[in-house]
């Protein structure tokens, strides 16, 4: 099966071709801009599948990653791929960012936690154990305060590696031997673990993909503002 990866949730827009019967990578590419996703995602599409020698008639699936994230670039990014896959009639498959991120790790056997910026002390997180390169969830996906984190990984008394935009403050800011943070190449999100951690998944058609937030948008927040105060 052939997965198209994309990956705009955060400042690196990214897309890969994975070849998932014979687990190698045909194509992928990386941009780390401060260009609107909007901008470069469509033409690093077209520069991947080019590259990998496939169109993406010749895709099975797309993949994206669905958040948590940029929200403008996760709306970009699930736009997008909903264009391709209704143009080329293919299904697709939303991944969660953090878990895309754990699988660009996991080489490294042991507790992985992703963690990325929220907005002032609180961080989307998620805790997995990895065996044997298959990553398996300990602690739901949820957004907290990064302290209660802190103390959650703590109290396991194993070493963590952690990554994600946050995983280098977090690291400043809570000082352990157990705190390790991942290499530049594996600490971003990518399409590498799109396409990863959507080969077991099951894929839907191009309607039902959706965002997840795990937070309230500004509008949201604001209406219930206006609603309290009317």
């Amino acid at each position: 099966m052939l997965i198209l990866g994309m990956d705009t949730s955060g400042k690196t827009a990214s897309v890969a071709v994975y070849d998932s019967d014979n687990r190698i990578f045909l194509s992928e590419a990386s941009i780390y801009t401060s260009l609107t996703h909007s901008q470069v995602i469509m033409p690093l599409c077209s520069d991947v599948l080019e590259k990998a020698g496939k169109s993406v008639r010749d895709i099975d699936v797309i993949a994206v990653a669905n958040g948590p994230g940029s929200y403008t670039g996760l709306r970009i990014g699930i736009a997008s791929v909903k264009a391709m896959a209704f143009g080329a009639d293919c299904r697709v498959c939303g991944v969660s960012t953090l878990e895309s991120l754990v699988y660009n790790n996991t080489a490294f056997q042991g507790i992985i936690c992703p963690v990325m910026k929220a907005r002032n002390n609180l961080v989307y997180t998620a805790v997995y154990s990895v065996k044997k390169f298959i990553p398996e969830m300990i602690m739901n996906e949820k957004i907290i305060p990064d302290e209660e984190l802190a103390d959650f990984l703590s109290s396991n008394a194993m070493p963590v590696l952690l990554c994600g935009d946050g995983a280098e403050d977090f690291c400043e800011k809570y000082k352990s031997e157990l705190f390790l943070t991942a290499p530049p190449n594996t600490r971003l999100q990518n399409a590498y673990g799109v396409c990863l951690a959507s080969a077991g998944k099951q894929s839907i058609s191009p309607d039902l993909l959706n965002v997840s937030y795990m937070q309230k948008v500004k509008a949201e927040k604001d209406l219930e503002k206006a609603s309290q105060n009317s």
